[in-house]
């Protein structure tokens, strides 16, 4: 399987320095993007080190016939998240507290799988219509599906970035994973909240509508900054070309 990919993080308009990380390796087709959190570069070390170690695991383990792809992606995350973990507590405990969200996509064995913790996103744009794959770990949305607060109101509410589970922050963690066979014509978006934030689904509904796929990227980061740019902004598209 073989995936045409655009992948861009900003720093924003208000951040001093990114904290978020973003990896594409087609030698694996594995894309993540990763949104670190935990104060002056505790975030920064946070989102580096949990893609460094996703990307180790899965090198290393998606060889192996005896394990299913799920397994892979659970094994990798709770590697990440004890790696950032140990680090925090044991060699630099002056960045204690740190972690990070990360979602991803995988492509192995003809299927995508999707892992997420936290709240980045993964989107399918399939036309006409753009669904979020990925449930977001954050106090919002468990308030949302509590029945405490609409979906409409979930944007103006206080403390809408805190989030519930993420990589790192304790050394143990459940990953949600997804699988889906791709379609023709699909595509694929992976983000930080710097970008799903600050740009509701139906402007990336309409983004995804109008714009080519080359351009997609810069223009949903573009968007970003007209709504504020108050967040580090990361986004990957990812279109599978599907053979024969």
């Amino acid at each position: 399987m073989r995936f045409e990919v655009w992948a861009q993080t900003d720093v924003g308009l208000k951040r001093d320095i990114n904290q978020d990380a973003i990896l594409v390796d087609h030698d694996l087709n594995l894309y993540i993007v990763a949104d670190g959190m935990g104060g002056h570069k505790g975030g920064e070390v946070a989102s580096a080190l949990a893609v460094e170690s996703v990307q180790e695991v899965i090198a290393k383990r998606s060889t192996d016939p005896k394990l299913s792809p799920r397994k892979v992606l659970s094994e990798a995350y709770r590697e990440a998240s004890s790696r950032i973990h140990h680090k925090a507590t044991y060699e630099q405990p002056e960045l204690m507290g740190m972690g990070t969200t990360m979602v991803l996509m995988w492509a192995h064995r003809g299927r995508l799988y999707f892992g997420n913790v936290g709240d980045s996103r993964a989107y399918l744009w399939s036309n006409p219509y753009l669904w979020q794959l990925t449930e977001d770990h954050s106090l919002i949305n468990e308030q949302v599906r509590a029945g405490v607060i609409t979906e409409e109101e979930a944007p103006h509410v206080v403390g809408r970035n805190v989030i519930t589970r993420s990589v790192g922050f304790e050394r143990e963690v459940m990953v949600d994973v997804l699988e889906r066979e791709p379609g023709p014509g699909d595509l694929y978006l992976l983000c930080s909240d710097g970008l799903s934030g600050l740009v509701q689904p139906d402007r990336l509904h309409e983004l995804l509508r109008t714009t080519p796929p080359e351009e997609a990227v810069a223009k949903c980061i573009k968007e970003a900054k007209i709504a504020g740019g108050d967040d580090n902004i990361s986004v990957i598209v990812i279109r599978p070309i599907i053979d024969g």
